[in-house]
């Protein structure tokens, strides 16, 4: 149980049905929810707070406003000292750039008396009182204004208990609500339409809303929903007003001011003006301080919100709920990685593994069965937000512990190909976007299938979907945020790529970034081809090598100690340098119009996971690779700043942000892996904590907390190979069930993660193994055993072959 604060408790216990460990005690749910400025979430994990279920579709927690706008941070809803504005059905987790979703949301209130505006949510804004209290799958904090809000969820639906004081008791419902983006812009959301109506006797509403925008600048979506309240109220109204919200490509109202809500029918809708509207419900002279409020939500039909309501939460006792979803998590979880939790077992360690594995489950959402768009018999899946940030290791461990649920969430990209034209690499609210690199649905596909996932998924089309990435420009989106090329799906500098073999610095944007990303999505395919179009192989074998053709071997670096010979570098689309003071430790903003994304060209420098032979004989062999591996770990190297995405990290090794996840584990490759083992367990130690600021920037769906989970059992993934590279665990017993009821086991003899964790020795299956790394098809199909001895001294225990390097290619880099 954890608070805010960490000091307060629940009142009761939710204890698992079944006779199992309870895992979910470890998680804390504030793990990431406040950023380097304590109050505040900028620079933290940008996390949802609340009730949900592994994967579900409903995340209820609070909205909130962050009066700070040059440091709010509204993403997932909750923030640490926000002022609450609703209690809405659907969130995010772990995202940056605008919000997205925010909706379907409930407003106690203790009055509706001037000065409150009900069409203005400044007027009736609450700060909190107290801590807030959270476990896995519940929620409650302590409005101002004297209300209890308490929470639950399951799949597609939610429950809510608001405690009143004595006095007036009102539930708010604005259909218009949504989470703002706080300084505005482009791609801040807005609500396009809904309808709402009260039934006969005012404790049960439907309708729905739609709204548009958020960070992947998506199309409209609706979202129906069906309320019930335990009892019912005194009073139930409808209301409208004209909308003042800044919108663009809708009609508002843009003479000044916001009105008063117009209140007294029963029923309400939009209309073409997009109104805002929504309903009050009011109990006056309650016998009870309690109302109960239980939520469905539905991407199909009202009736069908009805159904999941009444199928999902059967009772309204919210504690009941609450314990449901635990036992899932349990269940279908945390069950998947069992460690010992005796009290030899470091409390802070435990708490950091099932609260990772806790985030990385929040998203994406299973929608299946809820696609409004088409009619498939595929599964489907949404708020893959985005794959740029999960392919690197997420997807990995999806493949270990969540197979099903994994295979559903491939044949969904497919299908999304089929009828939209392009698998996305970001995807929410049913519209593909952004693109921050390459088509990175390729990685995740290819990683798949190089580790055997057949299941029910259609290759054929699986790698046709992949060629099209591959092959075919998708149109110009003419997005604010980059209007060169299409950031909607797709390669958008397909129109450099093919003809180049690059991308250039005059005809595109993020060109070093997105060279290094299209060489490794046609590496992808190289892999996939191998048994689906043997033909293709070595085509794309060959472009896989194309970042070759931006690697300037005679680029120094700047202000750096030694100096550092050969980088990737900008070239031009006629095919001469373009290193006019050129600093690869800079990227500008590092955003979409910049020379690479979130990441310098120092740092892409590192990221060639399928021909890291080529790289390190290009940084002069294995012992300048390794000095300048080294230097990116030296504090104070830094010569970008990075914003939220590098708050309090002073390294050219950014660990907050997903091009660099692989580079600790790259002394594997010259035969140190006891230099891997101690870089990540520095950054792990250094930047991974059981606290508010608990990671090291946006969690990004979970993409840290998946990393942190690879580093505790002692492995980490090559994307796109059936290849681990073996490092060091932190627990001694470590019981991992893979491929749905297989398990592998993990031993660490003689651990001391203070003193004793450098490997001495391992054994897989019972054989002493001389390889820093293994494969796919060693343990992970039908279990088996890693045994690890450790010791404080660091040693060359390696002596079989390095990993393997299986997209190396010889070329001539002059073109």
């Amino acid at each position: 149980m954890f608070s805010l604060k960490r000091t307060a408790y629940l009142p009761f216990l939710i204890r698992c049905a079944k006779s199992q460990t309870d895992y979910a005690q470890y998680v804390n749910p504030f793990l990431g929810s406040e950023g380097p400025f304590p109050g505040l979430a900028f620079g933290g994990g940008d996390i949802f707070v609340g009730g949900a279920v592994p994967f579900g579709v409903a995340k209820v927690g609070i909205d909130t406003y962050e009066t700070n706008v040059s440091y709010s941070t509204l993403n997932g809803g909750y923030t640490p000292k926000g002022l609450v504005t609703a209690f809405s059905m659907m969130h995010e987790s772990g995202t940056g750039g605008p919000a997205k979703y925010g909706v379907i949301p409930q407003m106690p209130l203790t009055t509706v008396a001037p000065p409150v505006n009900l069409l203005d949510n400044q007027t009736y804004w609450q700060s909190r009182v107290g801590d807030d209290i959270a476990t896995v799958g519940y929620y409650q904090t302590r409005l101002e204004n004297g209300v209890v809000a308490e929470l639950s969820a399951a799949e597609h639906s939610g429950i809510l208990q608001y405690s009143f004081p004595a006095g007036e008791q009102h539930i708010l419902v604005d259909v218009s609500h949504y989470l703002p983006e706080e300084t505005g812009g482009y791609s801040s959301q807005i609500f396009v339409s809904g309808s709402i109506d009260i039934q006969p006797n005012g404790s049960l509403y439907t309708g729905y809303g739609t709204y548009a925008l958020g960070w992947n600048e998506g199309a409209p979506f609706t979202v129906y929903f069906c309320g019930e309240f335990d009892h019912a109220p005194s009073q139930a109204q409808t209301f409208r007003g004209r909308n003042t919200d800044p919108m663009q490509r809708y009609h508002n109202l843009a003479s000044g001011g916001i009105p008063q809500a117009i209140l007294g029918n029963i029923s309400e809708y939009s209309g073409p003006l997009n109104d805002r509207i929504g309903a009050l419900f009011s109990w006056n002279n309650s016998t009870t301080s309690e109302v109960k409020s239980r939520v469905g939500i539905s991407f199909i039909s009202a009736d069908k919100a009805c159904a999941f309501k009444n199928e999902e939460i059967t009772s309204w006792d919210v504690n009941a709920t609450a314990s449901a979803a635990r036992n899932q998590w349990n269940q279908d979880v945390f069950s998947r990685i069992q460690v010992p939790t005796d009290s030899s077992v470091n409390q802070t360690n435990l708490n950091l593994l099932y609260s990772s594995l806790y985030f990385m489950h929040l998203m994406p959402s299973n929608r299946t069965g809820e696609n409004p768009l088409w009619t498939s018999a595929e599964p489907s899946w949404d708020d893959l937000y985005t794959l740029w940030d999960i392919f690197r290791n997420t997807v990995s461990l999806y493949h270990l512990i969540q197979p099903t649920a994994y295979e559903g969430m491939i044949r969904s990209l497919i299908d999304i190909w089929r009828y939209e034209g392009y698998m996305p690499d970001g995807r929410s609210g049913n519209y593909n976007g952004l693109v921050q690199g390459g088509s990175n649905a390729d990685n995740v596909l290819a990683d798949a299938y190089v580790k055997g996932l057949r299941g029910g998924i259609n290759w054929t089309d699986g790698y046709a979907a992949m060629v099209k990435d591959a092959e075919v420009q998708p149109y110009n989106t003419f997005s604010y945020t980059d209007s060169t090329a299409s950031v909607k799906e797709g390669r958008g500098a397909l129109y450099d790529w093919l003809p180049l073999g690059y991308v250039s610095s005059d005809l595109s944007t993020r060109y070093v970034s997105r060279t290094v990303e299209y060489s490794l999505n046609d590496f992808a395919l190289s892999q996939v081809a191998r048994g689906e179009a043997p033909g293709d192989v070595a085509k794309y074998l060959n472009r896989s090598a194309n970042w070759q053709n931006i690697w300037n071997h005679d680029v120094k670096s700047v202000n750096t100690t030694p100096v550092f010979t050969g980088f990737l570098a900008p070239r031009l689309s006629n095919g001469t340098w373009n290193t006019t003071n050129y600093n690869p430790a800079l990227c500008g903003e590092c955003e979409w119009m910049a020379i690479s994304y979130e990441a310098t060209p120092f740092e892409y420098s590192f990221t060639i996971p399928h021909d890291a032979q080529t790289l390190i004989q290009f940084m002069g062999g294995s012992a300048t690779f390794e000095s300048r591996l080294d230097y990116i770990f030296q504090p104070d190297t830094s010569q970008q700043n990075l914003g939220a995405n590098g708050a309090g990290i002073t390294t050219i090794m950014n660990i907050g942000n997903e091009p660099d996840f692989a580079h600790p584990y790259l002394y594997n490759y010259i035969g140190k892996q006891y230099k891997s083992v101690n870089q990540s367990r520095a950054l792990a130690n250094q930047f991974f904590h059981d606290a508010n600021y608990g990671v090291p920037g946006n969690s990004d769906a979970g993409a840290l907390n998946s990393w942190l989970i690879w580093q505790m059992i002692g492995l980490y993934p090559i994307v796109t190979q059936p290849v681990y590279l073996l490092e060091s665990p932190w627990f001694s017993d470590i019981n991992v069930t893979v491929n749905n009821n297989r398990t592998l086991r993990i031993t660490a003899k003689n651990l001391d993660n203070a003193n004793s964790y450098y490997v001495q020795s391992v054994k897989i299956n019972g054989q002493s193994w001389n390889q820093n790394w293994f494969e796919h098809s060693d343990v992970m199909i039908e279990g088996g055993t890693i045994e690890f001895t450790l010791g404080s001294n660091a040693s060359v225990w390696e002596s079989g072959t390095l990993p393997p390097s299986p997209g190396h290619v010889v070329r001539n880099s002059s073109l």
